[in-house]
């Protein structure tokens, strides 16, 4: 597969920094992240959800080239969900390094309570 510039990882910090721009710009008539941050952050997180089933069925049926146009759809709906919680990429990829070469079962017992682990479930109300 032939390599475009600019396809690395940092571009979800630059996507990152379009959206918060997008944002701050207000231009919900022009920018598609404006009018989604502006609509709120149940529906943020709502579109995200929906990203994230098309992309596991995607995954689930095999369609390798359709997992990869909703796995952009999914992260690029991720980095919408941080700019409107206001966390930046680094955090994250802070977290991801602190838990690097720790055991999955011994990081995942030792995470602080959120919503869904205080309920007992992985189901939203």
């Amino acid at each position: 597969m032939p390599s475009i510039e600019g396809a690395d990882a940092a571009i979800l910090d630059r996507l990152w920094q379009v959206v918060e721009d997008r944002r701050n710009a207000g231009d919900t008539m022009a920018s598609h992240s404006a009018r989604l941050i502006a609509r709120g952050t149940a529906k943020v997180a709502q579109k995200l959800g929906e990203e994230a089933v098309e992309c596991v069925i995607e995954a689930a049926t095999g369609n390798r080239s359709a997992t990869v146009l909703e796995s952009a759809d999914l992260l690029y709906h991720l980095v919408v969900v941080w700019v409107d919680a206001g966390i930046r990429p680094l955090e994250v990829w802070t977290e991801l390094a602190r838990r690097q070469g720790i055991s999955g079962i011994a990081e995942k017992a030792a995470r602080p309570q959120g919503i869904i682990r205080a309920a007992g479930t992985t189901k939203l109300p």
